[in-house]
């Protein structure tokens, strides 16, 4: 089966009430990388999945998790 990374960034940010453009200001990105991480083009370095976790104040695997994978 393929791994995939699924994520609820949208919905955290959501949750919280947040814009793209505000979330990707506190972390330091642009408001059209936001984007393409909440809609699966684009994965997000390690660094990065952090820092949005900081910034929803919530663990990492709150908002990103393996989607098809089997220990």
């Amino acid at each position: 089966m393929a791994e995939a990374l699924a994520n609820r960034l949208r919905d955290a940010r959501s949750a919280l009430g947040l814009t793209q453009a505000e979330l990707a200001e506190r972390v330091g990105v642009s408001r059209k990388t936001i984007n393409t991480v909440e809609n699966g083009v684009f994965v997000p370095s390690t660094l990065l999945a952090l820092k949005l976790a900081r910034a929803l104040g919530c663990a990492v695997e709150a908002i990103f998790s393996l989607d098809g994978w089997e220990e």
